[in-house]
């Protein structure tokens, strides 16, 4: 659920359409995060794929030991602006991307055991820094609502199932166990994960020196029984014996963001009318439309629940571009700014230039310093470049 707190700075400082991270919820966030290494005794990743605002990386390393990547373009940004473990995972690899990967990371997951004995004599053969492989196995325990983000329903790609790892299964050189099977989910579904793991996969725990328990972990909603998973993964570590690893890409940025849009136009007549807005769903919250989902707007209700209903809609000519229907107290007017919460995570890492909409700028804001900054403006040139 999405915070429904307003932000402790105006909306009228922001040029829009913007998004806006609060430093200090994300210092909240991240305090909490090394509650859970302490006690627990094991490492939490920032995940790229969730949150890459690498402005915010000086705050982050000071609580995250490093980054998990999902190929070679994140793997260089956290080798170049994290500077700190680099472990990546990649449904399949190609041999140049390999020989980039290889200097710079810690941590190197296989989606199968073909892809782990084409590149085995790559990566035992390595020079100066090798990482310590692992397999990422399928747990099949399907327990995410919507299909499009359960990596556990019946044949998906990601991951190597038990029936695959007979006793004749060649696992040599093989150090870490990977899964991932949660999303925005409890400790509880964790729990069940595991049991799947050590029973579906003996074999390879007893050889393996780390388990990467991948993302979808909620620490950081309120309500989240954090205190069970410390429970959880200490007893794994400790029965295993094996280094554990989390790799949350929303718990980092869980409510710290926000996506201020103004008012552009009015169409439509009262009752059917719909607002235009700065931003657009399909280009700047996908999610909105892929999960589907609604975020939370400061001040607005459900259709029908205040006066004033109004359809949101983008400015690109995708006619499914809308947010959804919302209702405000008073008329909304021409110029005014809405302010959409919990806008950092899986946002900004999603976003298009889909119809050569502009992208919103990447702000900051301090509350020790009252400090709202533009970190990133974006113009025509960055339209282009992602062209030909």
């Amino acid at each position: 659920m999405s915070s429904t707190a307003p932000p402790s700075f105006s909306p009228d400082r922001v040029t829009t359409p913007a998004y806006v991270v609060d430093l200090a919820l994300l210092k909240k966030n991240l305090e909490l995060l090394q509650h859970v290494q302490t006690e627990a005794g094991c490492t939490i990743l920032l995940a790229l794929k969730g949150f890459s605002m690498f402005s915010t990386f000086p705050l982050v390393r000071q609580y995250l030991k490093g980054c998990c990547a999902s190929g070679l373009n994140e793997a260089l940004l956290a080798h170049h602006e994290f500077q700190r473990e680099v472990h990546v995972y990649c449904p399949a690899y190609k041999v140049d991307e390999m020989e980039k990967i290889l200097p710079i990371a810690g941590h190197l997951s296989f989606n199968s055991l073909a892809q782990w004995h084409k590149f085995r004599p790559i990566v035992q053969s390595a020079t100066g820094n090798r990482p310590s492989p692992g397999l990422r196995v399928n747990p099949e325990v399907s327990t995410v609502e919507v299909a499009l983000y359960d990596p556990c329903s019946p044949g998906c790609r990601l991951g190597t199932r038990d029936v695959e790892l007979d006793e004749n299964a060649d696992l040599e050189g093989l150090e870490g166990l990977h899964f991932h099977a949660l999303c925005e989910q409890d400790s509880d579904i964790l729990e069940r994960v595991l049991d799947s793991v050590e029973k579906r996969f003996p074999r390879l725990l007893k050889q393996v020196k780390w388990v990467n328990m991948g993302g979808g972990h909620h620490i950081t909603k309120p309500g989240y029984d954090i205190e069970r998973l410390i429970r959880i993964v200490k007893a794994f570590r400790e029965r295993h014996n094996v280094e554990v690893y989390l790799e949350p890409g929303e718990a980092i940025a869980l409510n710290t963001g926000f996506l201020v849009a103004s008012v552009l136009d009015i169409v439509g007549v009262q009752g059917t009318q719909t607002a235009i807005l700065d931003i657009s769903a399909t280009c700047h919250m996908p999610d909105v439309l892929e999960m589907p989902y609604r975020p939370f707007i400061i001040g607005a209700g459900l259709p029908d629940e205040h006066p004033n209903t109004y359809k949101l809609g983008g400015t690109s000519c995708l006619a499914g571009d809308v947010i959804g229907a919302y209702s405000f107290p008073a008329p909304l007017e021409i110029g005014q700014k809405l302010v959409f919460t919990d806008m950092a995570h899986y946002t900004m890492v999603k976003t298009t230039t889909f119809n050569g909409v502009p992208h919103p700028d990447i702000d900051t804001y301090d509350p020790a310093t009252d400090e709202l900054r533009v970190v990133r403006h974006f113009g025509y040139e960055d339209f282009r470049d992602r062209l030909s």
